[in-house]
């Protein structure tokens, strides 16, 4: 697969895979919805309202015009989860209808409980929706890192087409065909990352932690196998890998919220217009409601929904997580 590569979103993760598909040989537009932002990048190559340090170079077209993804051959859809339907509502008219489409956000749609593809699919029927996830902070993949990730579609013929236009010496994607899965996976580790960082903020330790990425990797399989996912996929790059990496890394947005959270700010002040986009805090609401819907035993997602709505203080939660009934490890 060659060609043209648009990618719809010009933050930080839209800047690094924009970096990314020109080292991959591509021909690489960077589409942003504010003229003012897209003006800015175009004329310094820069992006330093959402990604220092990075260059962008000259061969890379940055604008604000949605009649550029008319020559797309691969559209990289990397605006925030919940603004999903609203940027396709937009651009829709100018996407050709039977190209892939890469949801590149981890999130789960509020109003709907549906994942990025499945927006992609019932907004433009006739496109392949794909999705892009795993183990990956946008300056470590711009400043060229090593760094792996999956690429996932019903057809796994497709989703090898996709990691072989994406793929480079620092930047490896792994072929899937469980799109439910590698969707799931990305989209619930950001609500286990604010609980981790409840944990950190709190000060309960290391231990407690680790624990409780333990039980949020058991609980992703539950609510994924009962969303149409396979196990196996939450033990890969992103399942595992990236509840890791975002439960323990400095630079983790939900990470960083959970602690504040645990440290006794509230989600209302810390989810304000301006502050950092924290997609798992969006998430976490639909991910209880689907798990509740499934018959689904899912505490650490409930908890963390009851946190952000202002239901459940902190310590309520953790004495309710510490204190459920033992059972056996498996369960």
């Amino acid at each position: 697969m060659t060609g043209r590569v648009v990618i719809a979103g010009a933050g930080a993760f839209g800047t690094a895979l924009a970096l990314i598909a020109l080292r991959a040989g591509r021909d690489v537009t960077l589409w942003a919805r504010d003229a003012a932002l897209a003006d800015t990048i175009g004329h310094s190559r820069e992006n330093p309202h959402y990604l220092r340090d990075a260059t962008l170079p000259p061969e890379i077209t940055v604008t604000a015009d949605p009649k550029t993804f008319r020559e797309a051959e691969l559209v990289l859809l990397a605006v925030p989860s919940q603004a999903t339907r609203r940027a396709l509502d937009m651009l829709t008219p100018h996407i050709p209808p039977d190209i892939p489409i890469l949801a590149c956000a981890k999130g789960i749609e509020r109003e709907t409980g549906l994942l990025q593809s499945e927006v992609i699919s019932e907004l433009m029927p006739e496109a392949m929706p794909a999705a892009l996830s795993g183990p990956g902070f946008a300056e470590e993949i711009a400043n060229g890192l090593p760094t792996a990730v999956t690429i996932a579609a019903d057809d796994l013929k497709l989703a090898h087409q996709l990691a072989g236009a994406l793929a480079t010496e620092r930047f490896r994607p792994y072929a899937s065909d469980d799109l439910a899965g590698v969707e799931l996976g990305g989209a619930l580790k950001n609500v286990f990352a604010i609980a981790a960082g409840i944990i950190a903020g709190r000060a309960l330790g290391e231990s407690a932690r680790a624990a409780l990425i333990a039980r949020s990797l058991a609980e992703m399989m539950r609510l994924g196998t009962a969303l149409g996912a396979r196990r196996e996929t939450f033990m890969g790059l992103s399942g595992l890998g990236d509840l890791v990496l975002t439960a323990t890394s400095r630079h983790s947005r939900n990470l960083a919220f959970g602690m504040a959270l645990g440290e006794g700010r509230s989600a209302a002040e810390l989810l304000v217009e301006g502050m950092p986009l924290v997609e798992g805090a969006h998430t976490a609401r639909i991910a209880a409601e689907l798990a509740q819907r499934h018959d689904v035993d899912a505490p650490i997602v409930a908890a963390v929904a009851a946190i952000i709505d202002g239901a459940l203080r902190v310590d309520a939660a953790i004495d309710g997580l510490v204190s459920r009934p033992l059972k056996a490890e498996k369960d």
